[in-house]
């Protein structure tokens, strides 16, 4: 466990870096990351490199007895560049190129892009491969950010064919694939197949749905390049990436299979306002963020990371980007910082050290405020380096991993396709799977994330929030797992060709759950259907409400079903069969984590109602519990001497850490 931070030697004088570097390591700081946006000063001329500049930083920082994360610069290719190879620039649904004048104005596609990215990532990694300071390496930036995944160029076009019929082999094979026989879009060629954008009206679902396929292959292509180079320069260094938060316009788990570490940029008072959440939801925690978006994120990216995690941007104050930006509340950098341990990562590194006078984010904060004073962020930042050092002082395996009873299936491709096939406006699949995740994480539940072709034997739960395609072999190995299953609705719902599976939804999951989804309907946000639980002594109570959507499920040829709620139409809501559990609907928070909390009883999965404020992790050999609210929390049963941070009393916005017993 280590704390870093974001530095661009660039931005200041150079008569600044020694100190800047004496005091990073007088405040706790271990590691360093640099260079991500500096291509113009690393190559100001075509083929002109200067490194002398970048040299005298290394060694500085070095000097100081700092690790240096260094990056790869493409993420800003030079004017200069782009004047030379106007194709580089991405090419947007409206047919026009991206202009040059920020950030990220490249398309993954680009031959041109693709040589000059390999020609500089050799560059840097030449140079600085074995440098004694440089320890670690990350790709590019923020991979997609800024809407610029899928690009509609004629290089993107292109490359979409060859990958078309590396899929298909054959373009009548595509055509049944795709029952382009509809509206008569047969194709004799792959030559005729563009892009899915400008079409008059809806264009073809499964030419969407591999059109985005594509575009995120393209992503883990581009990513593979610059990390073999690494690899080839800078052998036994670990390579990561910086990932956003909640991003799913790329399959993130193609990427990650490349690098050794997943790590992502928190930013919880910037997410909240950017989210679906409700104004009365962003109000509440206005000031310290929902108290499970950061650790749903720890808990994504945790998962597909070989090493522990990091998280390589955590947010020291208020953000710039965002419709609002709220300062956090005192205390909040140091809580962000420890969750982010809790959930096993590696390293937290606070964005940026010292806030920049000039430019697009002149207004977001750093530890340091623009006249070189440690700002409110900072000192949090140096009172987490003191207590890492308490921590590992006392506990030897305080990172030690523990794995959960729980997974939550998460999947990247059945966020596309509820994308392009929604049938409800606000059908949003990473909102429902994170209000899976937060009614777990309210029963006190520590929850491993996991892609849907992930090894599941150990785990005594498995939620699978609403999955449409589902591989062949996944009912089996979820029997084979012994686990109790918990399956959201419109799961099996579609084939990997975006059809109606022949024996209609749940589809292959009919092996596991024989009951057959024969109508659905979306609802309106304003609309709400009345649900009531098997076995109540009131008929007219309700016990929750169903939102979003329904299925209609057909039971009546399947005796091994039982029927655990109904709407108040009488169609089945929730059905259970043996260790499997359908829900037909998305239900309201308090219901969704009452049916959780039984089904986890059911799966002999201990639980405890901690409410919307409070949070509990296990890592290690500690226990941390985290304070969200505005009122003290406080801890029984928990002897006085156990506790490394804290004690029994969690003021609001606290940490307290304490040794199993």
């Amino acid at each position: 466990m280590r704390l870093g931070v974001c530095y661009y030697p660039e931005h200041w004088p150079e008569s600044m870096w020694e100190d800047d570097a004496r005091r990073m390591k007088a405040l706790g700081i271990e590691q360093v990351r640099i260079a991500e946006f500096a291509w113009s000063r690393m190559e100001p001329s075509p083929g002109e490199y200067d490194w002398a500049w970048l040299d005298r930083a290394v060694d500085v920082l070095g000097a100081a007895g700092l690790k240096v994360v260094m990056c790869t610069p493409t993420a800003t290719p030079p004017k200069w560049l782009i004047d030379r190879h106007p194709d580089i620039l991405p090419v947007g649904a409206d047919g026009r190129p991206r202009a040059f004048g920020s950030r990220r104005h490249y398309d993954f596609s680009s031959p041109s892009y693709f040589e000059a990215s390999r020609k500089i990532c050799t560059a840097v990694a030449e140079r600085y491969g074995k440098h004694p300071a440089v320890a670690f390496w990350q790709t590019d930036n923020e991979f997609g950010c800024h809407h610029t995944v899928v690009s509609y160029s004629q290089a993107a076009v292109q490359r979409f064919r060859e990958w078309l019929k590396a899929r298909y082999q054959t373009v009548d094979a595509l055509n049944q694939a795709w029952g382009t026989v509809f509206w008569s879009m047969e194709y004799r060629s792959f030559d005729e197949i563009d892009a899915p954008v400008a079409t008059v009206t809806e264009a073809h679902p499964s030419h969407r749905l591999d059109y985005r396929r594509f575009a995120s292959d393209e992503v883990a292509r581009y990513n593979r390049m610059q990390v073999e180079i690494i690899r080839a320069h800078s052998p036994g260094r670990p390579v990561a990436h910086n990932f956003m938060q909640l991003f799913t316009e790329f399959d993130h788990y193609k990427v990650a299979a490349d690098l050794d570490i997943a790590s992502w940029d928190s930013y919880p008072l910037g997410a909240l306002e950017e989210q679906w959440f409700a104004p009365e939801i962003k109000a509440r925690w206005l000031r310290s963020g929902h108290p499970d978006f950061a650790s749903f994120n720890h808990d994504v990216y945790r998962g597909m990371s070989k090493l522990p995690f990091w998280v390589m941007e955590q947010q020291p104050g208020p953000v710039n980007w965002a419709l609002w930006n709220p300062a956090p509340l005192p205390g909040m950098v140091r809580l962000w910082s420890w969750e982010a341990f809790a959930h096993g990562a590696g390293c937290v590194s606070y964005f940026r050290w010292r806030q920049a006078p000039f430019a697009q984010e002149q207004m977001h904060a750093g530890l340091n405020t623009p006249d070189n004073r440690l700002d409110v962020g900072g000192n949090e930042a140096a009172k987490v380096a003191e207590e890492i050092r308490t921590v590992l002082a006392a506990n030897a395996d305080a990172n030690a991993t523990i794995r959960s009873k729980v997974a939550l299936v998460y999947d990247y491709e059945a966020k596309w396709l509820f994308e392009i096939h929604p049938q409800g406006a606000d059908f949003h699949y990473p909102r429902f799977a994170f209000e899976y995740y937060s009614a777990l994480r309210s029963l006190g539940l520590d929850v491993d994330v996991v892609p849907v072709d992930a090894p599941l034997d150990g785990y005594s739960l498995i939620v699978v929030p609403p999955l449409p395609v589902v591989p062949a072999d996944f009912g089996a190995r979820l029997a084979n797992s012994g686990a109790h299953v918990v399956f959201g609705p419109r799961t099996g719902s579609k084939t990997a060709d975006l059809q109606i599976p022949a024996n209609l939804p749940p589809g292959a999951l009919t092996s596991v759950l024989p009951l057959r989804v024969w109508r659905v309907e979306s609802m309106r946000p304003n609309v709400t259907e009345a649900v009531r639980l098997a076995g109540g002594s009131d008929a007219d109570q309700q016990d929750g409400v169903a939102r979003h959507w329904r299925d209609f499920i057909d039971t009546e040829n399947a005796d091994s079903l039982d029927v655990r709620a109904r709407f108040a139409d009488g169609h089945p809501a929730y059905v259970r069969g043996g260790k499997f559990h359908y829900l037909a609907s998305l239900f309201d928070d308090a219901l969704t984590a009452r049916l959780f909390e039984q089904i986890a009883a059911d799966a002999g999965v201990k639980t405890q109602a901690l409410g919307d404020s409070v949070r509990i992790s296990q890592r290690g050999a500690l226990n941390y519990v985290f304070n969200y609210g505005d009122t003290p929390h406080t801890l029984t049963d928990v002897a006085d001497g156990a506790f490394v941070i804290g004690s029994r009393v969690v003021a609001p916005q606290g940490v307290s850490a304490y040794r199993r017993s």
